[in-house]
């Protein structure tokens, strides 16, 4: 062995002893395919591209990991404060965020965030002072971006609900006049009920936020050397088109399993 490849073999193998995690406790947004949604056959976890990219990163440092199912998004942000998850798959930049968990970096990929409203019934969007004086709807403690979050909380009225089907049905219903959400997850969703033209997604997008991995600041695998190596391994699949390609394999995957 020469010294180069003894050197690099010590400190990598160095770095992997402060890794300390041999299991990965995560949980996600449950209402984000194909990114995340639950398992049908195995209700306490979470599958689809997050998961499936994040077990491509980490399992062969020698970590497992487990996906939950705890529950809503605001659940899931909950435990993360509180210490009880290792990783949140998939969470946008806000300050208040960085309170309490550390973003590894590159982003996963860009998600746009567009305006939902029932085919017939679109209106004229061009930014977001067009929403005002109309009722819209979201996830409970959905974010899209720390801009127009702020606006949102101090010039429009927005509903949050647990689940992003019946924001749907509630405009459907008349009950408001738009839903907030992402285009990839609300086409994957309306694909799969078989709604892909009783909506449209009106443009511009409001938004367009990178959607990142965290570590909780209370988790025991939250360590320097662990972040380090997570976000060498991310940029090298994101460069390499791999989330893509996950994309198109989940996607199918959930539109087909109704």
């Amino acid at each position: 062995m020469s010294w180069s490849a003894g050197f690099f073999f010590i400190t990598f193998t160095t770095a992997m002893a402060e890794i300390r995690c041999k299991n990965l406790v995560v949980s996600g947004n449950p209402e984000y395919p194909p990114l995340l949604w639950q398992d049908r056959d195995d209700p306490g976890s979470l599958i689809g591209v997050v998961p499936a990219l994040l077990k491509e990163i980490v399992e062969p440092m020698g970590v497992t990991v487990e996906v939950r199912h705890v529950g809503s998004w605001a659940r899931v942000q909950h435990q993360a404060r509180a210490g009880e998850l290792d990783m949140v798959a998939g969470a946008f930049m806000t300050s208040e965020r960085f309170t309490y968990m550390d973003y590894i970096l590159p982003p996963i990929l860009q998600l746009p965030t567009t305006v939902w409203v029932p085919a017939g019934q679109e209106f004229l969007y061009r930014h977001w002072p067009d929403l005002l004086g109309k009722t819209g709807s979201t996830l409970i403690d959905n974010s899209f971006g720390q801009n127009f979050d702020r606006y949102a909380d101090e010039n429009l009225n927005i509903v949050p609900v647990r689940s992003i089907r019946q924001s749907f049905l509630m405009a459907q219903a008349g009950r408001v006049d738009y839903v907030l959400y992402e285009k990839l997850q609300g086409q994957a969703k309306l694909a799969r009920e078989g709604k892909e033209g009783q909506f449209t997604a009106l443009e511009p997008p409001i938004s367009s936020e990178g959607l990142f991995f965290t570590f909780p600041k209370k988790s025991p695998c939250n360590n320097f050397d662990f972040r380090e190596a997570v976000a060498d391994k991310l940029y090298k699949l994101v460069q390499d088109g791999r989330v893509e390609e996950l994309i198109a394999e989940y996607n199918q995957q959930y539109v087909l399993r109704n």
